[in-house]
């Protein structure tokens, strides 16, 4: 089949992707920025498709014509701005680009929406429901509450909330219901719908097989990890308080945090049907389905996570184009080191930098800027890395963003997401002189106004010390045996 898939590089996209291919599918990939995408995907049968549904379609843009079904996979929630308008204008400009194909269905991965009382978020998720049944072609939706899986936002989120705290005292919204369900479950379900006309113009509720409180949750995902943990509420917490009470302890963007605490207030329990019965999907409990994220973890197997979004921070996706850092108008610290008998294992150095390894000169000083940063908003140092020893364009690499990976040429280029008065580049590459090759270590900043040059000079003292320290632990190689 001839498959359209818009947020192919999404959490749930990716992984779609990976069960179409084998299935022999031929699949058009829809992303905002295809460099990102190519550095991962190379199959012959993807066909990438560059679009940015947030925006109108250009004169003459069009869609494959023939087309025999259509995923609808995006969100926005974390984002600046209007996120329900975002999202009704993406469905909106989708609907008239799909409806003049051949697209005999589309599929919609939307979330519960049984309660009277919704959230902002449920709210926008049925409202594009229903933009998406203007058009000619038929929908069905699949609405899935808690979605369980390694690098899922809800999985990292009751992870950290686990991790670091043994007595947790939560707000109310501890005790809602919800009807958790594994990953690998809803891709199943995904897969299993296609083309069957008996699913056309229907919703479906998909969860679990267990009904749960976010209590029992953070309970079982203690016993899995083998913590032991005391969990209790405080009917004084407002919804203020609980917003920064959850950004504060995980890596939640402000944001994210700000639109999810509304939901956290819903149930979300599926109504009663027979489609995992019809397409013989064996439902995973909510434990099972943490253990088999910790395996995935386990075995450096996460496929996807939401924190490699650009919308998790509500980043330009055309970031991606920049090849060179900008020199006008910037302010720049430059290193350098001969690494000419070393160039496999620096370069296996700079690969590995952030997440558990860190930056390898001045952590504690790192940790006070994460910590300064998410105190004003920023994504801190929390975010880690979705792969200890692999990296990509577009991934999330603490409050970092990969522009460019280059292995083969020795180049890692990183964008600051971090809350400042400015644009910052952090590059690492390979010059070749001769017999020589040195390593060059490059950070650039582009100030914005007066405070932009205020902040530049108030932590170049720091920056003296770390950018220097960081350089020169990066090509002191440990001598075999050594710890």
């Amino acid at each position: 089949m001839n498959i359209l898939i818009t947020g192919a590089n999404g959490y749930i996209g990716q992984r779609l992707v990976s069960v179409l291919l084998e299935q022999d599918h031929q699949l058009y990939c829809l992303v905002r920025n295809r460099k990102r995408f190519e550095a991962e995907h190379t199959h012959p049968r993807i066909h990438i498709i560059e679009i940015d549904f947030l925006h109108p379609p250009a004169d003459g843009q069009v869609l494959p014509q023939q087309l025999d079904l259509a995923f609808y996979l995006i969100h926005s929630m974390s984002g600046k701005g209007d996120f329900v308008e975002k999202e009704a204008q993406a469905a909106r400009n989708f609907i008239r680009l799909v409806s003049p194909t051949t697209c005999r269905q589309i599929i919609y991965l939307g979330a519960i929406v049984n309660e009277k009382d919704l959230s902002q978020h449920l709210l926008s998720r049925y409202n594009v429901e229903n933009i998406l049944r203007t058009g000619p072609i038929p929908v069905t939706v699949l609405r899935a509450g808690i979605i369980v899986g390694s690098g899922s936002a809800s999985f990292e989120i009751i992870r950290d909330l686990v991790e670091k705290i043994p007595v947790l005292i939560a707000p109310r919204w501890i005790n809602t219901l919800c009807q958790p369900i594994g990953v690998r479950n809803v891709v199943q379900f995904l897969a299993g719908i296609m083309l069957r006309e008996d699913t056309y113009g229907k919703d479906y509720d998909i969860g679990g097989p267990e009904v749960l409180s976010y209590k029992q949750m953070l309970l079982q995902f203690a016993q899995v990890r083998k913590l032991r943990r005391y969990i209790g509420s405080f009917w004084a917490m407002t919804p203020r308080l609980s917003t920064y009470w959850l950004y504060l302890i995980t890596s939640t963007p402000y944001p994210l945090v700000v639109n999810l605490i509304g939901s956290l207030k819903v149930n979300v329990i599926c109504r009663p049907n027979t489609l995992a019965e019809d397409l013989g999907i064996e439902l995973m409990t909510y434990k099972e389905a943490v253990e088999l994220a910790f395996l995935r973890i386990e075995q450096h197997m996460v496929i996807s996570s939401w924190k490699d979004a650009f919308s998790s921070v509500d980043t330009n996706p055309h970031l991606m184009e920049y090849m060179e850092t900008p020199r006008f108008g910037c302010y720049r610290d430059f290193k350098r080191r001969d690494v000419s008998d070393k160039i496999e294992q620096v370069m296996e150095r700079v690969w590995n930098i952030g997440g558990p390894t860190g930056w390898y000169y001045g952590t504690f000083l790192w940790q006070i800027r994460g910590f300064l940063d998410r105190i004003i908003g920023g994504v801190g140092l929390r975010r880690g890395r979705t792969n200890p020893d692999k990296i990509y364009p577009g991934d999330a690499l603490d409050f970092w963003r990969v522009v460019i990976a280059d292995r083969v040429k020795g180049r890692l280029l990183l964008y600051a997401e971090m809350r400042v008065p400015g644009e910052a580049w952090l590059e690492f590459k390979l010059v070749r002189r001769g017999e020589r090759c040195e390593l060059h270590q490059i950070a650039t900043f582009r100030p914005r106004g007066l405070l932009g040059r205020l902040y530049w000079y108030s932590v170049m003292p720091f920056h003296f010390f770390v950018f220097d320290g960081m350089i020169s632990h990066i090509v002191r190689i440990p001598a075999a045996g050594s710890n």
